[in-house]
């Protein structure tokens, strides 16, 4: 846990509900990050499933984070979560069942016949992980009454509200986001849209925060709820990127760009499709290279020391396509496509550069996937992951993409969250 200045200035706060713990982050009207707070989910119990879990998590995340700079500052709350993990809830909103996972696959025949049949072919309701599979699953609970996001269920007990979600956590449970509906096709299908919540934009107004919660952190009762997103969106918003034409890449084990667009993108032959964000586009794909084809190589030691003998201004032209096994989904949509790696050059620090330069390749080829399906041209970029940390990697890639690389704001997607809630705050005029 870190703080800043206990003074008297407003703040918003951002829950970001991942896989291993709740961290929570507060910034002020200027988006500098005051405070910050992290409790991993194994210190909350045993089952990550366990919404209760969740919530153990979550509220000593805001407890710690209170301490660091007074509760009374906070007007706004706003949460996000992992995409497409769902839960079944009764009328008031108490947890029927371990939640089904954002990964976890839904291998229902009738189900997902259903999808195939009548989704159209851009929903991102299709695959195996879909929320919508999720939702027929769950529904059949004894005593369901919704079935509901992970964010959704956060943000219900902090505002009393457990039928309403945003829209882009409702992406993959088959919402419509260009009509802003629930589509007509979902009644076609054995999803019953009795249980689905309804449907709001990120950074709406959803509710005051209840007397109950406000004491338990001590919160002020005016303070309000607002709608949130999913963990990927919001770790997008924490960088600051908010113009089309801005984009983000993630360097970790996978290869993931998105980029801000005036309009939705969708090729489902690439699994590209957009989240809504205000009147704005996030589009996004995300190649199977990346940086777990280096650690096959590689420890991250290694990398450190060879990267000091590479001149990232003389490229070696080896034309690499690094994968870590054979099959490619974006920019090159190829499920046979086959590693591309040879020759070795004698050196270590030459077979480094060359898989550095290898992935920029597939890093360029990304965007100018994206612009060919609709996108506006790259006019700045943020990174964010391991790569992120080699300044070799980053002057190859410079070299490459000729777009100013911009710092990211934050790396925490909280701080993406309490983005959307200072939106609110500022439509209830609270800051």
């Amino acid at each position: 846990m870190t703080g800043g200045d206990r003074d008297s200035g407003n703040v918003t706060v951002g829950i970001d509900v991942g896989t291993s713990g709740v961290r929570a982050v507060a910034i002020d009207s200027a988006n500098n990050e005051v405070a910050k707070a992290d409790t991993p989910m194994a210190e909350a119990g045993p089952n990550p499933r366990d919404p209760n879990v969740w919530w153990t998590a979550t509220s000593k995340s805001l407890h710690t984070l209170m301490q660091a700079l007074d509760g009374h500052r906070v007007v706004a709350i706003a949460v996000d979560g992992t995409s497409g993990t769902l839960l079944p809830i009764d009328a008031k909103g108490a947890p029927l069942a371990n939640a089904l996972m954002y990964n976890d696959v839904v291998t229902t025949p009738e189900a997902i016949a259903d999808i195939a049949a009548y989704a159209p072919e851009t929903s991102a309701a299709h695959g195996p992980t879909s929320g919508l599979l999720k939702v027929m699953r769950l529904q059949d609970t004894e005593g369901t009454a919704k079935v509901i996001h992970q964010a959704d269920w956060i943000a219900g007990r902090l505002c009393g509200r457990f039928d309403i979600s945003d829209e882009n956590n409702a992406l993959k449970t088959g919402y419509d986001p260009i009509e802003r509906c629930w589509p007509d096709w979902l009644d076609k299908t054995a999803a019953r849209r009795a249980f689905l919540p309804d449907v709001v934009e990120p950074g709406s107004v959803t509710g005051e925060i209840t007397h109950e919660t406000a004491e338990l952190f001590g919160i002020p009762r005016q303070a309000v709820i607002a709608a949130g997103t999913t963990d990927g969106c919001a770790s997008f918003l924490a960088t600051g990127a908010e113009a089309p034409g801005d984009a983000v890449t993630a360097l970790g084990s996978t290869l993931v760009l998105k980029m801000l667009s005036d309009k939705p993108l969708f090729a489902p032959e690439y699994g590209l499709y957009s989240h809504r964000i205000g009147d704005r586009w996030l589009a996004g794909g995300a190649s199977n290279s990346g940086g777990a084809v280096l650690a096959k190589y590689f420890s991250p030691e290694q990398m450190r020391d060879l990267s000091t003998q590479i001149d990232p201004y003389a490229p070696l032209g080896y034309d690499y396509y690094p994968l870590a096994q054979e099959g490619e989904r974006f920019p090159i949509n190829d499920p046979e496509l086959q590693p591309r790696m040879e020759p070795r050059p004698l050196k270590d620090a030459q077979f480094l550069q060359a898989l550095f330069e290898g992935v920029t390749a597939v890093e360029v080829l990304g965007y100018q996937r994206l612009k060919e399906l609709g996108a506006p041209e790259l006019k700045s970029l943020r990174t964010v992951g391991g790569g992120a940390q080699n300044p070799t990697w980053t002057a190859i890639r410079q070299r490459a993409l000729p777009v100013p690389f911009l710092p990211p704001a934050s790396n925490d997607a909280a701080a993406g969250t309490a983005r959307l809630a200072l939106l609110a705050a500022r439509t209830a005029s609270l800051i």
